[in-house]
């Protein structure tokens, strides 16, 4: 057998700060073999990451290895010191870190920022590092990378940015990629695109890589084995197919479980993880999962359970029976929610023609060179009661719409109807009054909250600022809300980063709840969240909004999270409303190639769904300053003929009442004939 490229061995590491120590990893045993690609999966905070960082020394302040050993193609890293160290950095090991905006340097160009590896390691002269880099980018790629070389990281887009990272970690060819989440911040196209760039390079430089991240349906498809983390140890590791199809430990099984892919017919919500993950900086007896499973018993809160097993190892007194069968059951196109009724209450918001043009210009003082069409006539209508999902890529007008609709940005034409009411010609008094009832749920729930004001200051400046009650009855719809959103009432003492991100999101939630509006606008509210937390707050969306009546505009790219929520969805391309429908025929017969090739995009967390005729979309989206002719996606159409150019398509009912596509070919015909 070869002999493993990295071993890491029992491996401990701590993190000490001036009251407490984190025992962020305690006892990690892992192998990887030249040319193979490990998959590490668990929640926030179980140790993925610190276990990547540790390869490379690159652990937070406070951070040490305590035991065990990190051994790389015989060379023991963890005993090396910085000077080995800072030969692997970047020359035999490579690593492309989750936020390629932070991992860049803003004052660098892209083509110095490429090239600095080339230099530091390989003994060659600037002219020459600089075509290597240039040869990188073209690899990756990039588009007009000549260009790009001057470019400063700002001046790209999230996709692109992330194809410097790549660049930066594979120009000296290593032998080994750690990659942490590099795709979590992405729409499913570019992460498709992204991944396949990755496994290409793999293949042709004979890379070992370590892909670290929450996505079930990314692992599915992209590694050898897999190694499931909790609480600082490896609760489980299998090859990938007998993993997704066997899992034993009933941490993993409830990981699954929490997929939205697994919600079943009609209102059943989604399954979840109970409790928290336990607090490392305390000391930890029997099995650290124990508290939050159901099948825990005496010997499991006493006994810490051993690693065992042959090839499927997995660390559990009570696992999941080997013949208990797949744990998902996951068609690709299947809806999730087949059956569900769209409600059929009065309009709440009607969108008519809406445009929104932004100005081009060249820098702050600079006259305008054109227009950005970021919204380009969009009509929809959302009924009183429903969720209504909005789907598309990055760029596609999805924010800028919802920030329309909120009150944010201001149309260039078109109206907004909420109740019967214009939005966009109404007074500033009348417009404040309506403002109350159209609430906003951000992504980023720490950018969203003032980090200086305690919570209870946070949730209550709306009602200061309405002059809703005084200070004791602030206090109680306060503590109501905490309630309603499941934390406890003594977090309004506490500041936003003393929580976690799903936390966070709870109280973004709960802020919105404030002014007790109608319609909330949710933009990408679980894009960063694990899965079990992930749907922890989906299943709180929908009980708020059974129990408040509530509306949902569901701002999302992930179509598995859509899929489970939405009653209505609307796909949008390009500043354009292409598809819109109930939600079970949008996904079960989607009428436009673009919604086709969308959800032919999505990775499928099952490693038996690799479907032949599944076409995902390729090309490039056109510039939104200069958009295409007639059909805004006939450039990366297959079924674009002539027509598609000369007149932009109007939206039709060919599938039914209620189903609209705006194409001059949709499927049915196609299907049909």
């Amino acid at each position: 057998m070869t002999d493993p490229l990295l071993r890491i061995d029992d491996l401990h590491v701590d993190i000490a700060s001036r009251n407490r120590t984190v025992h962020a990893l305690d006892g990690i045993s892992l192998d990887l073999a030249p040319g193979e690609a490990l998959g590490i999966v668990g929640e926030s905070g179980c140790g993925k990451t610190m276990t990547a960082l540790s390869v490379l020394g690159l652990l937070p302040s406070g951070g040490s290895v305590t035991g065990g050993r990190i051994t790389f193609d015989g060379q023991d890293l963890a005993e090396g010191g910085e000077k080995v160290l800072r030969e692997v950095r970047g020359n035999t090991i490579g690593m492309v870190f989750q936020d390629p905006l932070t991992s860049l340097n803003p004052t660098m160009t892209i083509g110095a920022q490429v090239a600095e590896p080339l230099l530091l390691h390989r003994d060659i002269t600037k002219r020459e590092a600089w075509e290597r880099a240039q040869d990188m980018l073209r690899l990756v790629g990039m588009d007009q990378p000549a260009e790009r070389m001057k470019n400063y990281p700002h001046q790209l887009s999230g996709g692109m940015r992330q194809r410097v990272a790549i660049a930066m970690a594979l120009v000296c060819e290593p032998r080994l990629l750690i990659a942490d989440e590099p795709t979590t911040a992405l729409d499913v196209t570019t992460q498709h695109q992204i991944l396949e760039l990755i496994d290409d390079l793999r293949s042709r430089l004979g890379m070992a890589m370590i892909l670290v991240t929450h996505d079930l349906g990314v692992i599915a498809h992209r590694v050898d084995r897999v190694a499931v983390m909790y609480a600082g140890k490896v609760a489980e590791s299998a090859g990938v197919g007998d993993l997704f199809a066997r899992p034993r430990h009933r941490y993993t099984e409830a990981l699954f479980a929490a997929l939205p892919e697994k919600a079943v017919v009609g209102a059943t919500e989604l399954r979840t993880i109970p409790g928290l993950p336990p607090n490392l900086a305390s000391p930890q007896h029997g099995c650290r999962f124990a508290a939050r499973c159901s099948f825990a018993t005496d010997e499991c809160r006493t006994q810490e359970p051993p690693l065992t097993g042959d090839g499927h190892r997995f660390a559990c007194f009570h696992p999941v029976p080997e013949e208990a069968g797949t744990p998902l059951d996951v068609e690709p196109y299947d809806s999730g929610r087949a059956g569900a009724v769209v409600p059929e209450g009065a309009a709440l918001l009607e969108i008519t023609d809406l445009h929104k043009d932004f100005p081009l210009r060249g820098g702050p003082f600079s006259r305008s060179r054109g227009t950005v069409s970021a919204v380009g006539g969009v009509t929809l209508t959302i009924r009183k009661g429903e969720t209504f999902g909005m789907v598309g890529e990055s760029g596609c007008g999805k924010t800028t719409m919802g920030r329309m609709v909120a009150g944010l940005e201001t149309p260039t034409s078109g109206a907004i109807a909420f109740e019967g009411e214009d939005l966009a010609t109404m007074d500033r008094a009348h417009r404040r009054t309506h403002r109350r009832k159209i609430q906003m749920m951000f992504q980023d729930s720490t950018a969203a909250m003032d980090p200086r004001m305690r919570v209870g200051t946070i949730l209550r400046e709306p009602l200061v600022i309405q002059g809703v009650g005084d200070r004791a009855e602030q206090d109680r719809v306060v503590a109501e809300l905490l309630d309603a959103v499941g934390l406890p009432r003594g977090a309004v003492d506490r500041y936003p980063h003393e929580f976690s991100g799903g936390q966070r999101q709870r109280l973004g939630l709960a802020r919105a709840l404030t002014l007790s509006p109608e319609l909330i606008v949710a933009d990408e509210p679980v894009s960063a969240l694990d899965v079990s937390v992930q749907a922890q707050i989906l299943n709180l969306m929908r009980d708020l909004q059974r129990d408040r009546g509530l509306t949902y505009l569901f701002i999302s790219h992930d179509l598995a999270v859509v899929r489970y929520l939405a009653d209505t969805v609307g796909v949008m391309y390009l500043g354009k409303l292409v598809e819109a429908g109930p939600a079970d025929q949008v996904y079960a017969r989607p009428l436009h190639p673009y919604t086709r090739g969308l959800l032919d995009t999505v990775n499928v967390p099952d490693p038996g769904i690799t479907a032949p005729e599944r076409a995902p979309l390729s090309g490039e989206t056109p510039s939104a300053a200069r958009p295409p002719s007639g059909c805004r996606f006939r450039t990366r159409c297959p079924l674009a003929q002539d027509i598609c150019a000369e007149v932009e398509p109007l939206a039709s009912t060919p599938d039914g009442e209620g189903h609209q596509v705006a194409c001059h070919f949709p499927l049915v015909r196609e299907a049909a004939a």
